[in-house]
């Protein structure tokens, strides 16, 4: 039985990859400021706030939807990643891929533990 949200490896990952991406986006153009370094940090963010959420909820139905809800922000993360190695703000050794590749198998493996 989880406890806690902070009971789980899978948040405290996360919350690595949210200081992750602050200190990689404080590096991108000023001009991305309100759009790909505000977007990476708010996804970023919303990964370890769903599983918290989901957690503070009643039941495993819950949890499950906010997990999948958490997927979905990973999913944008990586793919704003992707673009910032696109326009060549960051190169591809230093976005953090394995990071996410790794937290979604994590996700994926609590979902199906439910």
């Amino acid at each position: 039985m989880i406890k806690s949200h902070k009971d789980l490896r899978v948040w405290n990952e996360s919350i690595d990859l949210v200081e992750k991406v602050y200190a990689l986006t404080k590096e991108f153009p000023k001009e991305e400021l309100y759009g790909l370094t505000s977007k990476l940090r708010r996804g970023a963010i919303s990964v370890p706030s769903n599983i918290a959420e989901g957690c503070g909820r009643k039941g495993n139905k819950e949890l499950s939807r906010f997990l999948y809800l958490a997927l979905g922000s990973l999913s944008e993360v990586e793919t704003q990643f992707e673009i910032s190695v696109r326009l060549k703000y960051l190169s591809r050794g230093h976005a953090p891929f394995d990071k996410i590749i790794y937290i979604r198998r994590m996700i994926i493996k609590l979902i199906s533990s439910l």
